[in-house]
């Protein structure tokens, strides 16, 4: 049995370029979007910072006020000192969920926004690179002097 022969597909130069025109746009679009996505993210990401450094200090003075609480509970055991005791307890205990909450926010924020900060590093340089590339390929050619007749004496 005879096999067929595959024939081999020619590309034409205007489908050539077409092909290189969109894919050099498609970087380009690539590189602005990621950008534009390393500014949101980033800026997201130090909101979570200052919400969690403003829980920090709102927990660390809330242990303060617990402790001098506790040391009033200790000296009278009354109902108002317990009460307020109770109370910064309980407020401890919803910013330590608020805080628990962000940090994990913060933690995926992060690692997305290092993600994208080495695609957009990349991007950008291959579309540096390629504006490189055109700047040396669409150079006029240089005109060649014709060579003087020689002299002859």
């Amino acid at each position: 049995m005879a096999s067929k022969k595959k024939t081999i597909k020619t590309v034409t130069s205007a489908a050539s370029v077409k092909t290189i025109e969109s894919a050099v746009a498609s970087l380009t679009d690539i590189a602005a979007a990621s950008d534009k996505a390393v500014v949101s993210v980033a800026k997201a990401n130090k909101t979570l910072g200052t919400a969690a450094k403003r829980l920090s200090k709102k927990r660390a003075s809330l242990s303060k006020k617990k402790k001098s609480a506790s040391a009033k509970v200790k000296k009278d055991a009354s109902a108002i000192n317990k009460k307020a005791l109770k109370a910064i307890e309980k407020e401890m205990a919803a910013i330590k969920k608020e805080a628990d909450k962000v940090k994990g926010q913060k933690a995926t924020v992060s690692a997305e926004l290092a993600a994208l900060k080495v695609a957009a590093k990349r991007a950008s340089a291959y579309v540096t690179s390629l504006a490189k590339t055109d700047v040396i390929l669409n150079k006029p050619k240089k005109k060649k002097r014709k060579k003087r007749a020689k002299k002859t004496a």
